[in-house]
């Protein structure tokens, strides 16, 4: 039977409705996948079409602190906002907006800009650092219009000490070019590196390690997002802490104790070499280093009279006066040139060629021990030209003279040391060169030593015979580790003395501060017995320069001292009272401060004037022509 028409129409109109179904969907999927794209995530989209790039951006991590030996922190850091210029992508239009913002004369960017560029075209350099929140903001609400101008999160030093301590911390500031050259690939124009002292010796401990961030940035330079949510970044890593053997509380008492001076004060543990205390004044103020500093302040403490910059605990270089006396006791007697009952006779003054030394005072028959009580001229005068220029040479090498210390900060020196070959040098004969030690036994002459070094020595006399390096770091903590590690340097012991002559030296250095006529009468701690020796080292420009050196107890000792105060005259008078506020803060830490310095008993007081007067007249000429 032949179809109707109405079959064929009922026919289409069922595929039209499927077809306009599948039209209606088809568009909605459409729809909804163009509002995703375009609602959802348009904000992703347009992200990407304005990445230019993929840059790195360095993260400077933070130095590493310090604590002294309790755990005390000294040193540690706080965030700093610095800004720095890429040089090609910084444009010059900008630098009169750079230069408002950042109050900074417009050649001096130009200057920097030239010199960036010189150094490196591709990397960051610092031009302004320690900036405040409102130059910050004007940077990023500028940010358009200074292309190549970033601002990076560093490192400031901040102190908790009431003090400077600036001769042992050191300071850091920001690399030469000169130093870029020559330090390796891990710097760069702009980064802080350690100038001085432990900042400097430390650096490769201190300074960490940089992080990278890498970032899209679009045509203008402006971060847009991170890349790749950060999985590629390098994490910054701290710098290791270090912590030092100095006693905090003992180090600011010093540091108070010599304001107003010129000197030096160290103080050693006599078992380990570690510094317990050092002082040089006149100092500086290391805070002024820290984040943004003046560009002449360098050149401002270079020359200032009061030479901050020098070091007096490490660099002087001044006769060591009486208290050699010790060092001239034990060569004579490890050399069999006495025993500790020789006695020498002090009629007051000693004649060698035809010219008379004076003492301070007629002490009779005298021993090693009584020399050391009351500091017996004579009798070291006449120790001198019998122990001979090659012993002299041979005991002061042996008690770390004429040879640097190899302290773990910049600044030392190896003193002076006079020898056969230099006194030959100078065409001296035999008997000038025995002439010039009578003078030598006394700690006088061509001799000169630092505070460092006596520190070491008196530290060897407490010890009874060990010599440690001096040293500020007593542990360093691994950050990778985790762990605090000790640091190990070296020791050497002198050759074997006899047990006699060291309690001959000891009890003599104990009667200096502990028996009337002592001239160390003003060192003494009640309860704690106390060996030390004043000096007075003669200075041709001024008043004496005043010496005192000192261990305690006198039994397992636990501290050496040594204090020189520079133009201050007498060591009994000046040195010996500072001594004892220090043994009284170390052996009492709890005991209520005082920078108050008592006057020692008026015996110390004549004895040590009677000393300097007559060393002053009887030792004008050097050289010495016997008959």
């Amino acid at each position: 039977m032949a179809m109707s028409l109405n079959d064929n129409e009922f026919g289409s109109s069922t595929r039209v409705s499927i077809f306009k179904t599948i039209v209606i969907l088809v568009l909605g999927i459409y729809i909804v996948r163009l509002g995703y794209l375009q609602i959802i995530r348009g904000n992703v989209y347009r992200l990407k079409t304005d990445i230019q790039a993929i840059k790195q951006i360095v993260i400077d991590p933070f130095r590493g602190n310090i604590f002294d030996r309790n755990g005390e922190m000294i040193v540690h850091n706080s965030p700093s906002f610095s800004i720095s210029i890429t040089p090609n992508e910084f444009k010059l239009e900008s630098i009169p907006l750079l230069s408002k913002i950042l109050s900074v004369d417009s050649m001096s960017i130009v200057n920097f800009y030239e010199e960036s560029k010189k150094l490196s075209r591709v990397k960051p350099n610092k031009i302004y650092r320690d900036a405040d929140f409102q130059t910050i903001s004007l940077i990023e609400e500028n940010h358009e219009f200074l292309p190549g101008v970033d601002i990076s999160v560093e490192s400031k030093r901040l102190y908790t000490i009431d003090g400077n301590m600036s001769h042992i911390l050191g300071y850091s500031r920001e690399i030469s070019s000169k130093q870029i050259k020559t330090m390796g690939d891990y710097y760069s124009p702009g980064d802080i590196v350690g100038y001085a002292g432990i900042e400097k010796t430390y650096e490769n401990f201190l300074r960490g390690t940089k992080g990278v961030q890498f970032v899209a940035v679009n045509s203008t330079g402006q971060k847009v997002s991170s890349f790749l949510e950060g999985k590629n970044d390098i994490t910054a890593e701290e710098g290791f802490d270090l912590r030092l053997g100095i006693d905090k509380p003992l180090q600011e008492l010093a540091e108070k104790l010599l304001d107003g001076k010129r000197g030096g004060i160290v103080a050693l543990d006599p078992n380990s070499g570690e510094i317990l205390c050092m002082v040089s004044k006149p100092d500086y103020d290391i805070r002024q280093f820290s984040g943004r500093t003046k560009s002449n302040l360098f050149s401002q403490l270079l020359v200032n009279k009061d030479k901050p910059l020098f070091n007096r605990a490490t660099q002087t270089n001044y006769p060591p006066g009486s208290t050699w006396k010790m060092l001239m006791g034990l060569a004579a007697l490890n050399e069999g040139i006495i025993n500790p009952n020789t006695t020498i006779n002090c009629p007051g003054y000693y004649e060698f060629g035809g010219r008379s030394w004076k003492c301070h005072g007629a002490h009779g028959s005298t021993n090693i021990k009584k020399a050391i009580h009351v500091s017996c001229n004579v009798f070291f005068n006449k120790l001198g030209p019998q122990l001979g220029i090659k012993n002299f040479e041979k005991y002061g090498k042996m008690f770390g003279f004429g040879v640097k210390t190899f302290i773990d900060i910049p600044e030392d020196t190896k003193g002076k040391l006079p020898t056969e070959l230099f006194y030959k040098k100078q065409r001296l004969s035999d008997g000038e060169i025995r002439g010039r030690l009578v003078n030598l036994g006394i700690g006088q002459g061509e001799l000169g030593v630092s505070p460092l070094q006596m520190a070491v020595y008196c530290s060897a006399l407490a010890n009874r015979g060990t010599i440690y390096q001096p040293h500020m770091v007593r542990s360093i903590y691994n950050r990778k580790t985790h762990q605090l590690q000790d640091v190990e340097l070296a020791y050497r012991m002198l050759p074997s003395f006899k047990t006699e002559y060291w309690d001959a030296i000891h009890n003599g250095m104990y009667d200096v501060v502990n028996t009337p006529g002592g001239t160390g009468l003003g060192a003494k701690v009640p309860g704690i017995d106390v060996c030390g020796k004043t000096g007075t080292a003669q200075n041709p420009h001024g008043e004496d320069h005043a010496w005192f050196i000192c261990f305690a107890p006198k039994v397992n000792p636990k501290i050496a001292i040594c204090i020189l105060v520079e133009n201050a005259g007498y060591g009994g008078t000046i040195s010996a009272p500072i001594a004892q506020r220090l043994l009284t803060k170390f052996f009492f830490p709890h005991q209520k401060d005082s920078t108050e310095i008592k006057s020692p008993a008026i015996t110390s007081a004549v004895t040590e004037k009677k000393i300097a007067k007559n060393i002053a007249k009887t030792n004008k000429t050097l050289a010495v022509n016997p008959r």
